[in-house]
């Protein structure tokens, strides 16, 4: 199945799939390993994580086990990793990577991010600093030099703060990819089409609105169950689900939708058989309320300068 997946081609020269696994906010033992293993057997080539979610070492564990089983090879894999808030000073951006290079068991890692544009003194978060997101970028450049990562990225950027990256003095790699929440009630248009304008590729988190999640409210549209969306799925025999990020890979960007149940892996994945009408595209595009799920889990410093939403 993993040869049905379409890829997006960076502009670092590397090919992205457009449909990954996504491994946030999970608490359970080898809960994480198991989905990995499940997911990349099903044909997923495409593994999300980041330091930040305490699952590297599970990822890589399962990996490296299906490596000797003789079931995958590294370079058929797209490991994408962040760097976490606390290791933003040029001098901490390569032992944070090899940190994470570590804890994954591998020699490279194909897209490192920076996770967050304020970086902070602590891995709590509380206490947060002026390091400028340029200065950490020159030091992501050198990663990528010292063949530590493939291409560099960031998330949860907007589009002022790419724009800040692309005309910095003595640009040497553009940003390959920026994660950023991407769903029906947040479509993110306009930072989508500055982005792919400028070569810029874009992941999609929190498709569905990442439901199930402690930190969502309780009034938080229920984006799965949306009258919308529940109509476009019953006409072309699909999920609201796949309708969701069908909708996403007909827009262009990459989707990384998180499960650890096998089934639904496998329904996520099944999205490249069918198409949406333009009628529907619009129909969805047409939900958009610009409601952002996570924006409550820094807004406390929504008054540092660097803040992106």
């Amino acid at each position: 199945m993993a040869d049905k997946v379409p890829s997006i081609s960076l502009n670092s020269g590397y090919d992205m799939p457009m449909l990954g696994l996504g491994t946030y906010n999970s608490f359970k033992p080898n809960e994480i390993g198991d989905a990995v293993r499940a997911a990349i057997q099903m044909g997923y080539r495409l593994i999300d994580t980041a330091w930040s979610f305490e699952t590297e070492t599970e990822i890589g564990a399962a990996v490296k086990e299906l490596i000797q089983e003789g079931k995958i090879k590294r370079e058929e894999l797209f490991i994408v990793t962040k760097l976490w808030v606390h290791c933003r000073e040029p001098d901490q951006v390569e032992p944070a990577c090899r940190q994470s290079l570590e804890a994954l068991g591998m020699d490279y890692i194909d897209l490192y991010l920076i996770q967050f544009p304020i970086a902070f003194e602590d891995v709590g978060v509380t206490t947060p600093t002026m390091t400028d997101y340029l200065d950490t970028w020159r030091a992501m450049e050198k990663l990528v030099d010292k063949g530590l990562v493939r291409s560099i990225g960031v998330s949860n950027f907007n589009k002022q703060q790419l724009e800040r990256i692309l005309k910095m003095d003595g640009l040497k790699y553009k940003p390959a990819n920026n994660q950023v929440e991407m769903s029906p009630c947040l479509a993110e248009e306009d930072l989508l089409q500055f982005s792919l304008k400028n070569d810029i590729s874009i992941t999609g988190y929190a498709s569905f609105g990442a439901p199930g999640q402690n930190y969502i409210p309780e009034d938080a549209p229920k984006i799965l169950e949306d009258s919308t969306i529940v109509k476009i799925g019953r006409k072309y025999n699909t999920s609201s689900a796949q309708v969701i990020l069908r909708w996403g890979k007909q827009r262009g960007f990459a989707v990384v939708p998180k499960s650890t149940n096998p089934s639904r892996q496998a329904q996520n994945m099944d999205i490249f058989d069918f198409k949406l009408s333009e009628e529907d595209m619009k129909a969805m595009l047409a939900l958009d309320r610009g409601y952002r799920c996570n924006a409550q889990l820094l807004s406390a410093w929504k008054d540092h300068p660097y803040y992106p939403f």
